[in-house]
């Protein structure tokens, strides 16, 4: 995992820096098999963040702390209820033909995850979208080889490759924010792949407005 200022304190409780860094190998590996599954990889889609899981104040606390000293906290609201940190790195990620700057910390709201550490990137297709069914009409014009997931019909088998991947549709919106931003998320194992229609940063920005 790339960074600007090496961390020579370890974290003390949950998952800590370190076995992120470990980690994101092993993350790059599924997320790119994912990609390929799905017929994603080759659609020069733009990869605005990745984003952790955690089950502690204290582990989201350590984090926030760590990745502070090579990054920057661009964002803190609270989303559905539970404050989430946009992080924009000194220097970007790269997981495959993808360099992402920002990393999404949320913190730890009633559910408990299984694994903590990292859970998905977010993917943005060019898409004015302010719905889940627009923005899944985009993505087939896109990927037409994923009707079987976005619109699934009783007759349709689950057969390979798809069989395990589970899809959910959501909007999610921060307090402050005024940007419509639907968002399909494809899940499968312990990784998960979500497209909206609008960056991060964006986002972030319409939080500014009046």
């Amino acid at each position: 995992m790339a960074k600007s200022n090496e961390l020579t304190a370890p974290l003390t409780a949950g998952i800590s820096y370190e076995q992120l860094t470990q980690h994101w190998p092993v993350f790059e590996t599924q997320i790119l098999a994912l990609l390929d599954t799905l017929d994603l990889a080759d659609k020069a889609l733009f990869c605005d963040h990745v984003a952790l899981r955690v089950n502690s104040i204290t582990s989201a606390d350590a984090l926030r702390e760590a990745f502070s000293r090579v990054g920057n906290i661009i964002s803190d609201n609270i989303i559905n209820g539970r404050t989430i940190l946009i992080i924009e790195l000194d220097t970007p990620l790269t997981l495959g033909q993808f360099r992402i700057d920002c990393i999404e910390l949320p913190y730890p709201s009633d559910k408990v995850y299984p694994q903590e550490g990292w859970e998905h990137i977010e993917l943005v297709i060019e898409s004015m979208a302010e719905d889940c069914q627009t923005l899944s009409q985009d993505l087939l014009t896109l990927c037409p080889t994923l009707k079987p997931l976005l619109q699934p019909t009783p007759s349709t088998p689950e057969v390979s490759p798809y069989q395990g991947i589970k899809v959910k549709m959501s909007s999610p919106k921060g307090d402050k924010e005024r940007l419509a931003n639907p968002t399909i998320a494809f899940k499968h194992d312990n990784v998960c792949i979500k497209v909206h229609s609008h960056g991060i940063k964006a986002v972030i920005a319409s939080e500014q407005q009046t």
